[in-house]
């Protein structure tokens, strides 16, 4: 039941960072334009995206245009999105692999080794979708304060970080914890079975200490005396019953024979 309820909240905590993924690849807000010096009388606001630039005068509506070349990119931003678009595809197809080997669904039947396989192979792609976002998302922030404290540019060309890679940073932290949750409870549960079918936890046993072992001693040889042997008793009745062969006749046997006569 415990592994259930972590495997609903690595679902839900994965859905978020999948959606903070989709969020983060969509938004223009990746560099916005620095008011610093003069700049702060303009009234117009630079965004510059992924996909494309957005301008905004005061508190009109935005405009944006779509990049007309993709080679004209920066190789942040060029390497950002072929990183964002793999963290979409690896964290989504992770989520649609978690719900196949939940608990509380039914596509596989009488096998829990195989659910938990499962759960830890989607746990292991939403951890790599989580670090295709942190690279990119990280890179361009480097990028951006590398150049606003480069005393080449000037202010006009220095850029801020923008509200998108905020979101990246959070969505990378969702990913990595929904991952790590599938991960790790399905560890701990193959560990428990291990357990479970070694012994019966209702049975009583104890547990008793080793003993050291003891060096052998060589032991005594003891002499048993000898015994009397056992002589044979003699009858004065004869008897006519021989367990053996015998050179002389008793008398009954000779008083026979001189009847016979």
């Amino acid at each position: 039941m415990a592994n259930s309820a972590l495997e609903i909240v690595g679902l839900l905590v994965s859905l978020i960072g999948l959606i903070g993924a989709a969020a983060t690849t969509g938004m223009p807000m990746w560099r916005v334009t620095a008011f610093i010096g003069d700049n702060i009388i303009v009234f117009e606001t630079l965004f510059e995206g992924l996909w494309m630039n957005c301008y905004q005068q005061a508190s009109f509506r935005m405009q944006c245009k779509v990049y007309d070349s993709l080679l004209a990119l920066t190789p942040d931003l060029q390497a950002a999105r072929g990183l964002m678009c793999c963290s979409l595809a690896l964290s989504g197809l992770g989520v649609l692999i978690s719900l196949i080997g939940m608990q509380c669904t039914s596509c596989i039947q009488n096998n829990d080794r195989a659910k938990r396989l499962v759960l830890i192979i989607a746990g292991s792609m939403i951890i790599l979708g989580c670090f295709c976002v942190l690279i990119p998302v990280s890179w361009t922030g480097h990028v951006i304060i590398t150049d606003f404290y480069n005393p080449l540019l000037i202010d006009a060309q220095r850029r801020e970080l923008g509200a998108a890679l905020y979101i990246g940073w959070v969505t990378s932290a969702f990913l990595f914890a929904g991952g790590c949750i599938f991960i790790c409870c399905n560890i701990q549960s193959d560990d428990k079975d291990s357990e479970r079918y070694l012994y019966s936890k209702a049975s009583d046993y104890s547990v008793y200490p080793q003993q050291p072992l003891q060096p052998l001693q060589p032991q005594q040889l003891m002499t048993l005396p000898p015994q009397p042997r056992s002589q044979p008793m003699l009858s004065r009745y004869p008897s006519s019953i021989y367990s053996y062969q015998s050179r002389y006749p008793s008398v009954h046997s000779a008083h026979s024979g001189v009847a016979f006569l």
